[in-house]
């Protein structure tokens, strides 16, 4: 009847929210399964959920970018920076949830209440993307303030879930929280997959307020957002709830500066020297406390090191976004844009986990291998950086076709022969040109003028027709210029002008028209995009277009004809002359200054291959290891822990990236070679640890209360516990 009184009251001061008992949770009632096996049915809620969470986060993230640049009229520089501290706001605000969650209100109340700022900012978001309300600074205060509470809500929830996801799984069933973890990570993914190609199409192809439609692009993941806070209450009778155990971190805090202030007024006192550091806050805090601190502490100073693998994850959406912008994308009809391969990442994430769960996995534990949770982590850090030595020489193949930039005292220039005869062109000093210019010749490339200064004036002599006749340039260094030779009325004249000097980004094309007729042209593209180019050689702007063959309407005064401009490719920079001959009366002559994209996108597989098998291997093995190791009171806060090893993996990126200046692929080769650094340094680490059970210490402290004391004080033997 005491134990079934005791056992009454325990449930009563669960239910009224008091501190639990510290020890398992038996007395609670065993949770309903799901389809006859030992995974709790709760957790198809909590699953369901972060789906949900995460399509809706994905979703919007997908477009921010794009968001700054057309619909607020930002620049890239500050596009990009909002956009990059947004991202590590999302990584901080984890540890705030964590301390909510383990001090105050408990995982599932802070889910929930989180859950409610998070579709509030994505709301606010989505009015923000309106035009019709209010002005540009209205509109910058919507998204600014949308994206803090979207922050907030999403990092403030993202400790809570994994770990509430844990909470519902008995002692004996260990196995099967294990393999959660790998179902919340496919959840994630799939959420992430299928956002990524939901919500750029409903920006682009629905049109709303005279333009995209951002405010739908942004209200459809506030709406999943809704779905998720709905399905995780509907799951609320299921849970098994665990009730904060009050403020742990102020606790942890200053049990931790007890045990410094205390060593330190002792140091020179002839105490016996005690075997951790911690120990020296026995006098005041219970050995429990200071064993689950030990532990806590401990994983942290294991999570030193991890940054760094997400330094490398993370490029995926810029630097290697980059890189497919300078390949080929065309599938045989099938055209791929440069950020669609971030879709590769989650696609390869929802094959490998059950490949690797039910096949790579078994396979080494058959072949008696002990592939311990330090060991999937330090190989996940070695397939990364061997993704970092394939995208460099990816780099090094697509860097052929970019042009080399010209240094100080160096410009490029190439010449366009317009006129109806070869010439050959001399500048003195300079030994270019060799050999004549055909008319209409397309340059294989531009030859490197070397300047006295930062600007000169060169003499161009023109030999045509037997005739030489000269001209005087001005010239800038780390300038691209194009010399147009033409013939007007019987008369040889020239022209400078500056081209374009890198290449289009995003995988887009150039196009800049010269008009060698003697009428104004307006050139129509598309449906609305009309340019107008001057007659007698007169040089329209570059118009960046998507990959694809065009054939444009072109009007003057007199007539009405289409050009056909064929191919414009990945990346290419083209200079179209609309000229009149005695074969065609119209026709349009196309040069290549900036070769086109040749190496296919393709060869960025093996670098996502390997990227993904090695975030399997050390992102959800982390996940899973960072439960397993914190004690009861604590899982949230060590969720935080290894959340904010991504944070911190976004500033090294920062840091290299503005303080290295190194060649792209150079700066991938220095971080394969750090990361390969710190998988040592991990190792190290990693041989010294010894993995714990929070709940076997919970159980042996609880065994020590229940000995019966007879009134008398029962003294027991010192046992040291690996740690």
């Amino acid at each position: 009847m005491a134990k079934e009184k005791g056992t009454k009251e325990t449930a009563k001061k669960k239910q009224t929210g008091d501190d639990p008992p510290r020890g398992d949770f038996s007395s609670q009632k065993k949770s309903r399964k799901l389809c006859g096996t030992n995974y709790p049915l709760s957790i198809a809620f909590i699953v369901v959920n972060e789906f949900c969470e995460r399509f809706s986060y994905y979703g919007m993230k997908a477009l921010l970018t794009l968001y700054f640049l057309n619909f607020l009229h930002w620049d890239e520089n500050l596009s990009t920076t909002i956009y990059h501290a947004f991202s590590g706001l999302c990584y901080f605000t984890p540890v705030l949830g964590a301390l909510i969650a383990d001090t105050w209100l408990g995982k599932f109340k802070t889910i929930i209440y989180l859950s409610i700022v998070y579709v509030i900012g994505h709301v606010i978001k989505s009015v923000g993307a309106i035009p019709t309300v209010g002005d540009q600074v209205v509109h910058v205060g919507l998204s600014m303030l949308g994206l803090a509470l979207i922050a907030l809500g999403t990092g403030g929830i993202k400790p809570c879930v994994a770990a509430f996801g844990g909470d519902q799984f008995e002692e004996e069933h260990a196995y099967e929280r294990n393999k959660f973890f790998s179902v919340f990570y496919l959840a994630i993914n799939a959420g992430s997959l299928i956002s990524t190609f939901v919500t750029p199409v409903l920006k682009g192809d629905v049109k709303c307020f005279g333009g995209d439609c951002y405010a739908l692009a942004f209200g459809v993941p506030a709406a999943l957002m809704v779905i998720a806070l709905v399905v995780f209450i509907s799951g609320s009778g299921m849970y098994k709830k665990t009730p904060p155990r009050g403020n742990v971190l102020l606790e942890v805090c200053q049990c931790i500066e007890f045990a410094i202030r205390n060593r330190l007024k002792n140091f020179y006192k002839p105490i016996p020297k005690r075997e951790h550091w911690l120990d020296w806050a026995s006098e005041k805090y219970s050995k429990q406390l200071i064993n689950e601190i030990k532990m806590v502490t401990r994983v942290l100073f294991l999570f030193i090191p991890l940054p760094m693998f997400w330094a490398l994850f993370d490029q995926q959406g810029s630097r290697w976004t980059l890189q497919a912008s300078r390949m080929n994308a065309d599938f045989g009809g099938l055209v791929f844009q440069p950020d669609q391969m971030q879709v590769l990442n989650p696609l390869l994430i929802l094959i490998f986990i059950p490949v690797f769960d039910f096949g790579l996995y078994p396979l080494i534990k058959m072949c008696r291998i002990n592939f311990t949770p330090i060991r999937k982590m330090a190989t996940g850090m070695i397939l990364a950086g061997l993704a970092f030595a394939a995208a460099a020489i990816v780099d090094i193949k697509a860097n052929e076709t970019i042009l080399p930039p010209p240094g100080p005292k160096e410009s490029l220039i190439q010449v366009l022969n317009l006129a109806n005869d070869s010439i050959q062109v001399t500048i003195p000093g300079q030994d270019l040109f060799q050999q004549p210019i055909a008319a209409f010749q397309d340059p294989a490339e531009y030859s490197k003028l070397t300047l006295d200064g930062a600007q000169q004036n060169f003499r161009f002599d023109l030999q045509f027709q037997g005739s030489v006749s000269t001209f005087n340039h001005t010239v800038q260094e780390k300038s691209v210029y194009s010399l147009i030779v033409c013939k007007s009325e019987g008369i040889l004249s020239s022209h400078l002008i500056a081209d374009l000097a890198i290449k289009p980004a995003k995988g887009l094309s150039a196009v800049r028209f010269i008009n060698a007729l003697d009428q104004d042209v307006n050139i129509t593209i598309g449906k609305d995009q009309i340019i107008s180019v001057d007659k007698n050689y007169g040089v329209a702007n570059y118009t960046k277009l998507k990959r694809g063959k065009y054939n444009v309407q072109c009007n003057t005064e007199a007539e009405e004809f289409s050009l056909d401009l064929g191919l414009l490719d990945f990346g290419a920079s083209y200079t179209i002359v609309i000229t009149n001959t005695s074969a065609n009366p119209v026709e349009a002559r196309k040069m290549e200054d900036i070769l086109a994209n040749s190496i296919h996108i393709a060869w960025q597989l093996p670098q996502y291959l390997l990227i993904s098998a090695g975030e399997v291997m050390f992102s959800i093995t982390g996940l899973a290891f960072s439960y397993s190791q914190a004690p009861i009171s604590m899982k949230s806060v060590l969720q935080a822990g290894w959340l904010l090893t991504v944070a911190f993996g976004n500033v090294i990126v920062l840091i290299v990236a503005q303080a290295a200046l190194l060649e792209q692929w150079a700066e991938f080769v220095l971080f394969a070679c750090l990361l390969f650094a710190v998988c040592i340094i991990f190792s190290i680490m990693g041989y010294f640890y010894v993995t714990v059970d929070p709940e076997e210490l919970t159980k042996e402290e609880a065994e020590k209360k229940e000995m019966p004391s007879n009134g008398n004080e029962i003294r027991l033997a010192p046992r040291k516990t690996k740690l």
